[in-house]
């Protein structure tokens, strides 16, 4: 199941730039996800940088600010939905594409209203993810 939020509209700050520019995050618990989402997308072009907990990526963000955050949402210590929040409160926006083994609606309703481009469900349909990666940043697919 893919959901969008309708008032986010893409930004077009990438347009004529090189896709290799453009640097996504994985916040995700489980190793064999990361691998396999750092592989897709370097397949499109895309730097990816993984991270295996919310606190791991918020220390990341003294040296670099990633263009989208590809977010699970079940992880131990800080879930992903406490993350964007904290994104949203401290730090402003930044697209994010939440991903999770467990839809719920109430959680998918939440992390849409804190500013989600979309909720995805696993095991992620690749086109869907890099079609919602797209257009958070604006990018044509």
């Amino acid at each position: 199941m893919v959901q969008y939020t309708t008032s986010t509209a893409p930004c077009y700050r990438w347009r004529g730039m090189s896709r290799s520019h453009l640097r996504v995050a994985v916040v995700d618990d489980d190793e064999s996800v990361r691998k396999a989402l750092k592989r897709l997308l370097r397949a499109a072009s895309l730097n990816a940088e993984t991270y295996a907990s919310g606190q791991e990526f918020l220390d990341s963000l003294v040296s670099s600010w990633p263009d989208c955050l590809v977010l699970d949402i079940h992880m131990p210590g800080m879930n992903g939905l406490d993350l964007q929040r904290h994104l949203v409160r401290e730090c402003g926006r930044l697209p994010v594409v939440v991903i999770t083994g467990h839809d719920e609606p109430q959680t998918s309703a939440q992390c849409l209203a804190a500013g989600a481009i979309a909720y995805l469900r696993k095991p992620i349909d690749d086109d869907a993810l890099l079609a919602a990666i797209f257009r958070a940043i604006g990018v044509e697919p």
